[in-house]
């Protein structure tokens, strides 16, 4: 094994370098590149998410080192909007199909991954997403090897002969706890959701403390299914109190079907070396084409903002992107085709200053994330409404009666303005 200092020293100016991210990021090789920044130059990071502490912010990062981020987290938004940064907007489910058909096309992939097993293969551990095709496709494989990475089953192996360089390290991985986001609010939120979901769904849930309220209200479900982009700690009390069984779903029926997991040591250990829990390339989980095939798929996703029309901004404060499209469509679009499916969209109906985030029209400079042709429910602490095969004005009404009360009356004006004569 090498040092962190000698690994990164075989990455070369102009090279473009693939980013293991979520609770995989490797941040010791990670952050002894950045200090090689001033040696560099146009080095180009291709990251989906990262974690933890990356000292990105100094005068020679910012001239040597740009990020092309694929989904914003926080510790490289301000590196994204301000500085030698940018986003590629993109779903999930496509990017693997950036580095395999040549689009991004990777030099270096640098990963973090379990110690080899008895065979020689190391495990990609909690994220194999799109680092499977990176690591398939980049010319040089960097590794950070910790035996507190653990061991997943499906397609996230590489063999240790297949790395070039690495170093040890028994690092933490970093963890997020979903629990300190769960309110008052959020768990009205949940409970509705829940009422939604019928005994053998198949669930996909988002990023947060809702898809982790809505979990904690499934104690006396039946029969549920995971097949997700990702999970935290709230689905391993569920598989077991028996609740989830994946006994009904058709995609590799009595499995927990994931792409990457990120939550606290508990779902770590839950994944370690568990046959029932599958990870999988993200250009397969993702696809709507196999999502599609389980019954009765629930999409619980969250938003930052719906227009009246239903439209769905998740990604962008205004122009400030704040995170990224990720699975979102993916999922929204594949529950839609699923037998009894049911996409949702769901959103405390105010932001922590009071602001509704229904609104009469999207913030100048917010992305579209789901269109208004895809949305079908949406969900606040007010109630659940399907905009599903309504028109525009109906829709308005719709999403008026889940707003908070003391917005109601603005947005009333507000639609009588958009459709006075026609109302």
């Amino acid at each position: 094994m090498n040092s962190a200092s000698e690994v990164v020293a075989l990455i070369n100016s102009g090279q473009r370098v693939f980013v293991h991210g979520s609770a995989a990021t490797p941040n010791k090789l990670l952050n002894a590149l950045l200090e090689r920044a001033g040696e560099l130059t146009r080095v180009e990071l291709v990251a989906i998410s990262t974690l933890g502490e990356l000292a990105w912010n100094r005068p020679e990062v910012h001239e040597h080192v740009s990020l092309n981020s694929l989904f914003v987290s926080a510790n490289v938004r301000a590196w994204v909007d301000q500085y030698n940064g940018d986003y590629t907007p993109v779903f999930l489910s496509e990017i693997p199909g950036f580095f395999r058909q040549g689009v991004l096309p990777l030099d270096v992939a640098m990963i973090h991954v379990s110690p080899p097993d008895k065979h020689g293969y190391c495990s990609l551990g909690t994220s194999v997403d799109a680092t499977l095709a990176a690591v398939q496709t980049a010319q040089l494989i960097l590794a950070q090897v910790n035996p507190r990475m653990p061991r997943s089953l499906g397609d996230g192996v590489i063999h240790i002969s297949q790395i070039d360089a690495a170093i040890e390290d028994s690092s933490e991985l970093p963890e997020v706890s979903y629990a300190k986001d769960v309110d008052d609010v959020t768990r009205a939120i949940g409970r509705r959701v829940a009422e939604l979901i019928e005994d053998g769904a198949t669930l996909q849930m988002g990023i947060g403390g809702i898809p982790d309220a809505v979990l904690a209200f499934l104690g006396n479900h039946k029969d549920l299914g995971i097949h997700t982009e990702m999970f935290s700690d709230g689905v391993v009390e569920l598989v077991k109190k028996g609740v989830v069984t994946n006994r009904h779903k058709k995609v590799e029926p009595n499995k927990i079907l994931s792409t990457f997991v990120l939550g606290t040591r508990k779902v770590y250990d839950f994944l370690d070396d568990n046959p029932i829990v599958s990870l999988r390339d993200v250009a397969w989980t993702n696809d709507t084409a196999v999502i599609r095939k389980n019954p009765k798929v629930v999409a619980i996703n969250s938003a930052l903002q719906v227009d009246m029309t239903g439209q769905v901004c998740a990604d962008s404060l205004g122009t400030l992107q704040y995170s990224g499209i990720g699975g979102q469509m993916d999922f929204m679009r594949g529950a839609a085709l699923s037998s009894g499916g049911k996409p949702i969209i769901a959103l405390p109906s105010t932001t922590s200053k009071g602001v509704s985030r229904i609104a009469p029209i999207l913030n100048p400079g917010a992305g579209v994330v789901t269109t208004r042709g895809h949305v079908h429910w949406v969900v606040t602490e007010h109630g659940a409404v399907n905009l599903y095969g309504k028109g525009l004005q109906e829709r308005g009404r719709l999403l008026i009666g889940v707003a908070a009360p003391e917005h109601r009356e603005a947005l009333e004006k507000e639609f009588r303005t958009r459709f006075a004569g026609r109302a």
